[in-house]
C-alpha cells in the first residue's frame, strides 16, 4: 500500500490517502463533532479520525464551560459556596450541595439533627430520579424517538412541585445547610410528596413500554458501545456508567452516608443495580432500573421521616464560621457517579483549597478507547448512553 498525507494546519492532520491492493483510493479524515452540535450534549468536542463510515481515533476536548469553580470556592464563605458548587452538574443540584455540607460538618465534628438527616436522604433520592428521567427521556430522543420524552418530563414536573415547593428553587435548590437544611418541612409536605413518588411509581411503566423491547432502540444499542470493566477501572468511571459494566459499586451501601446504613442492609429497600454486559443497553437499563429503586429508597425516607418527632432541622452557627485546620476528603454517589470534595482548612472563614472530583469528566474521558472502530452512526448511541453533563465536565 502507498500512502500520501495532505498538509496540515496547526499540527492537525487533515487528510491521509492510501492505496489498496485492489487500487482503490481510500482517505482517513478529520472531523470536529461540535462544539456545538446536536449530539454532543452540549459544548462538548470531539475530534474523530474517520476512515470511511469507522472511527480510527478519538479525543474528547473539554474546556469550553470551565468557569473556575475551584478558584471561585476560595473566595467565598461556607455558606456562599452552596451558591456554586450545586451548579456544575445542573441536574444534580441537590447531590452537589451535599458533598460541601458533609465534608464541612466532618471537619467541625458536627451531629446534624436526625430530622434533617432523613430529609436530605428523601430529597437527594428524588433529586436521583430528576436526573435519571431527564436521560431516559433524552436518549431515545437521540436514537430517533420523541415520544418518551414527553413520558419523562411529566413525572420530572410531578416531582418538581415538591421539589421546589420545600426549596423555592426549581434546578439550583440551595436547600442544604451547615449543620442541616435552611428550614423546617412545609406543613402536609410529607403527604404531597408521597403521592408524588407514588404517581410517579404508577405512571412509569407507560415510559418503560416505549423502551423496553423496542426493536429499533435495541438494534441501536445492543452490543454497541461495549465498554469492558477493564477500562472502567482504568478511567475512574463510576456511577451508573461503570455498574453496567459489572462494576459493583455504589457509596451508598460500601461507605454509608446521611440515613443509607439503614436502607441498604439486606432486606432494606437500597440495592445496587448491575448488569455485566457493558454496552449502551445496558446502560439504558441501569438507569431505568435506578428510577424505581430511588422512588422505594425515598418511600422508606418518608415513612421514617413522619414517625420523628418535631424538632429541629439545622444547628445553629456563629455569624462568621470558621473551619478547623485540617484536611477531608468526603466522596458521594451523585446520579451520575462519584462526587469528591478535597477540602484544605487553614482556620479561616473561606477553605484554602477545594477539590472538585466530577463524575462526568472520568466518565467522558473514557471515549478514546470505546469510540475507536466504531461507526460514526453508532457514535451518537454511545455518546448519549454516557449520560454526561458538560458543566460537571469543565466545572
Amino acid at each position: 500500500m502507498t500512502e500520501t498525507t495532505a498538509a496540515t494546519r496547526g499540527g492537525e492532520r487533515a487528510l491521509t490517502v492510501g492505496v489498496g491492493a485492489g487500487g482503490l483510493a481510500t482517505a482517513d479524515m478529520v472531523l470536529n463533532i461540535g462544539p456545538q452540535h446536536p449530539a454532543t450534549h452540549g459544548v462538548l468536542r470531539l475530534r474523530i479520525v474517520v476512515d470511511g463510515e469507522r472511527i480510527v481515533s478519538a479525543e474528547p476536548i473539554v474546556g469550553y464551560m470551565h468557569r473556575g469553580a475551584e478558584k471561585l470556592f476560595e473566595v467565598r464563605d461556607y455558606r456562599q459556596i452552596l451558591v456554586l458548587a450545586n451548579r456544575h452538574d445542573w441536574l444534580s443540584a441537590f447531590s452537589n450541595e451535599l458533598g460541601v455540607v458533609l465534608g464541612v460538618e466532618q471537619l467541625l465534628g458536627m451531629e446534624v439533627p436526625e430530622r434533617a438527616v432523613w430529609a436530605r436522604t428523601v430529597l437527594a433520592e428524588l433529586n436521583r430520579v430528576l436526573n435519571h428521567l431527564m436521560f431516559l427521556g433524552s436518549y431515545p430522543l437521540e436514537l430517533g424517538a420523541i415520544t418518551p420524552v414527553f413520558h419523562a418530563f411529566r413525572e420530572r414536573e410531578e416531582l418538581q412541585a415538591v421539589m421546589e415547593e420545600i426549596s423555592g428553587g426549581r434546578m439550583h435548590y440551595m436547600f442544604n445547610r451547615v449543620g442541616g437544611l435552611k428550614e423546617d418541612l412545609p406543613a402536609g409536605w410529607l403527604g404531597r410528596a408521597h403521592h408524588a413518588v407514588a404517581a410517579v411509581r404508577r405512571r412509569l411503566p407507560d415510559l418503560e413500554r416505549l423502551i423496553v423491547g423496542n426493536e429499533i432502540l435495541e438494534a441501536r444499542t445492543r452490543g454497541v458501545g461495549v465498554l469492558p470493566l477493564e477500562a472502567v477501572l482504568a478511567h475512574g468511571v463510576s456511577g451508573p456508567i461503570g455498574r453496567a459494566s459489572g462494576l459493583d459499586v455504589d457509596l451508598r451501601r460500601d461507605t454509608p452516608y446521611l440515613a443509607y446504613g439503614e436502607l441498604f442492609p439486606d432486606g432494606g429497600p437500597g440495592r445496587v443495580v448491575t448488569r455485566t454486559a457493558g454496552d449502551c443497553l445496558a446502560r439504558l437499563e441501569v438507569l431505568l432500573e435506578q428510577v424505581h429503586v430511588s422512588l422505594d429508597l425515598a418511600d422508606a425516607a418518608l415513612d421514617r421521616l413522619a414517625l420523628l418527632p418535631q424538632g429541629p432541622v439545622n444547628v445553629r452557627l456563629p455569624k462568621v464560621l470558621k473551619v478547623p485546620e485540617g484536611h477531608i476528603y468526603c466522596a458521594t454517589e451523585n446520579p451520575l457517579g462519584f462526587n469528591g470534595y478535597y477540602l484544605v482548612s487553614r482556620g479561616e472563614k473561606t477553605p484554602w483549597r477545594l477539590k472538585l472530583r466530577s463524575a462526568s469528566f472520568n466518565n467522558v474521558s473514557v471515549l478514546a478507547s470505546m469510540l475507536p472502530g466504531q461507526l460514526i452512526a453508532d457514535m451518537v448511541a454511545i455518546l448519549g448512553s454516557m449520560f454526561f453533563v458538560v458543566g460537571d465536565i469543565d466545572k
